[in-house]
């Protein structure tokens, strides 16, 4: 197993941010990871799991051992009444198993277009888009366990997934005495995920994005197909391509409030945008909130808030010879506006990405 030492990490986040990884090891299989661990170089050595790198914020360089995940491959593993169960290999780009399902005739991903990372990086944010969530169509995964090199399989309910939230992104307690008892942050690396993909198959409309092009086009019933094209349109139309300008898509998490919370910021700001939920919680836009702050277009050294969606903060810099945007620049322009939303709303974003 080779690894790598003094790795420039700029190719590897989605941001652009320039760093190295002190030692970098690149994992295409379990067998990989179980050689580092009977390594004694590197056995009980910390760890960082890189996938896409499109939800990281580099604040420098990165002491712990970074495991590229890499693994590859794309199958129908399983076929029911009701469902196909196709399976991804971790280091798959998402956006391209998307188009591949599409492209094999299952369909049910297709409002996830374009969301950029990789296959394993999925279950870790519950990565979600247009009224269809990762949980929605998830089957199961493949997952190793760092520390013991063992492989261990997780259902929905073993991740205990939530908003852009899953059992990866929690530390485990000390009193864990299973896999689904504990956090597996930085205890797993994800090596396979399976989706069950529905035969009944039904569109998911119902954003103004969708019905929109639903209008404009005429068509009133739409293929999977359709929807995905119009996803990538509307997502290309409003989010910068990360191989263009540096970002990490969609900054904050869209807070959530009471319908109490909700019609007091409306008698404030009538034109607040929200979506209620099922459990009668309110949904707010965190760009809209920002963008009523003022923070379109607006830069802290070379990090600024993007001029067509203020959800996304991007790498106004080259991001050549060393220049861009540092971490540091990122994470002063987040902080400055979750003081100003939440000095003007009482709301507290939350940020979406890693900060590393």
């Amino acid at each position: 197993m080779v690894v790598e030492k003094n790795v420039p990490l700029q190719a590897f986040n989605t941001f652009r941010i320039v760093a190295k990884a002190h030692a970098l090891a690149r994992v295409t299989s379990e067998a990989d990871v179980q050689a580092l661990l009977a390594d004694p170089a590197w056995a009980g050595a910390p760890t960082f799991v890189l996938g896409g790198g499109s939800n990281i914020v580099l604040t420098g360089d990165v002491k712990p051992l970074v495991l590229k995940v890499e693994v590859p491959g794309r199958r129908l593993v399983a076929e029911t009444d009701k469902h196909w169960v196709v399976e991804a290999g971790a280091g798959e780009n998402w956006h391209d198993f998307v188009t591949w399902t599409l492209d094999q005739g299952y369909p049910g991903l297709e409002n996830m277009a374009l969301i950029p990372g990789t296959v394993g990086a999925s279950p870790v944010q519950n990565v979600g888009a247009y009224g269809v969530e990762l949980q929605d169509r998830f089957e199961s995964l493949d997952a190793i366990d760092l520390q013991t090199g063992q492989v261990f399989t997780l259902n929905a309910a073993q991740c205990a997934f939530g908003y852009r939230d899953s059992v990866f992104k929690h530390a485990s307690k000390a009193d864990g005495s299973s896999h689904q008892a504990l956090g597996l942050k930085d205890r797993a690396l994800i090596l396979r995920v399976r989706f069950a993909l529905p035969k009944a198959w039904k569109p998911v409309l119902g954003y103004a994005d969708l019905e929109r092009k639903m209008a404009e086009s005429g068509i009133t019933q739409p293929t999977a197909r359709q929807i995905y094209n119009w996803v990538c349109e509307v997502r290309r139309a409003k989010l910068p391509d990360p191989n263009v300008i540096g970002n990490a898509g969609s900054f904050f998490k869209n807070p959530t409030v009471t319908p109490e919370q909700c019609a007091d910021i409306i008698a404030r700001e009538p034109k607040v945008v929200h979506y209620p939920l099922h459990d009668g919680s309110v949904k707010l836009a965190a760009g809209w909130l920002i963008d009523a702050c003022g923070w379109k277009g607006k830069s802290v050294g070379q990090a600024g808030v993007y001029e067509k969606q203020a959800l996304v903060l991007v790498n106004r810099g080259a991001g050549v010879n060393g220049e861009g945007a540092t971490g540091g620049e990122v994470m002063t322009l987040a902080k400055a506006i979750q003081t100003s939303v939440y000095e003007r709303f009482g709301i507290l974003l939350e940020s979406e990405p890693v900060v590393v």
